[in-house]
């Protein structure tokens, strides 16, 4: 499985693609930050964005796109580039008809480090301890990135086995016999 990890941001956008599988090691294909200059129109920073993003998903070829999931902070401002900067991963990946799966951060943290409070730097490490690389990614945007691809690999089989329990739970109960009704002699 090949998959695009993408860190949303407007100035920092983390990019990297994992590949492997879920218990075996695993591959880090390319890492790196689309960036877009502070000062620019926010029209311009996001069709930088979205070119950028083009580009990965040209030379890579992901199977699947695993994108940080938008959460409630203080900063109005950063929340707000953040989910455009996501919007723009995800309309790039579903204009391609890759699947996309967004992971909290929490999510990503734990399935890397075990712990869900986990900070950048112990991130960092376990990724570079994970993909065998000489030294943490820099800036910590595309470790995180990386940290998503990871977490991608490592849930998707357990969460296509649940998608496909509840889609056989769900077909099972469509099929079933309906109830008589309960007050018999009233017509419709």
């Amino acid at each position: 499985m090949r998959v695009l990890g993408v860190d949303p941001g407007l100035t920092r956008c983390g990019v990297g693609v994992v590949e492997g599988v879920a218990g075996r090691p695993l591959t880090m294909l390319g890492v790196g930050v689309v960036r877009t200059p502070a000062d620019a129109d926010l029209g311009h920073r996001l069709v930088a964005v979205e070119q950028g993003l083009e580009q990965w998903l040209d030379e890579h070829r992901p199977e699947f796109v695993a994108v940080e999931r938008v959460f409630s902070q203080h900063n109005v401002r950063t929340v707000m580039g953040t989910a455009q900067a996501s919007a723009v991963a995800i309309l790039c990946a579903s204009r391609r008809g890759i699947p996309v799966a967004l992971h909290t951060p929490s999510e990503v943290k734990a399935a890397v480090t075990g712990s869900g409070r986990a900070d950048k730097a112990q991130v960092g490490a376990m990724v570079t301890r994970l993909l065998r690389l000489a030294a943490p990614p820099k800036p910590a945007d595309a470790a995180d990135a990386l940290a998503l691809a990871i977490c991608h690999i490592w849930r998707a089989p357990a969460q296509n086995r649940l998608q496909e329990a509840a889609a056989l739970h769900a077909s099972k109960t469509s099929r079933a016999p309906l109830a008589p009704h309960a007050s018999k002699g009233r017509t419709a």
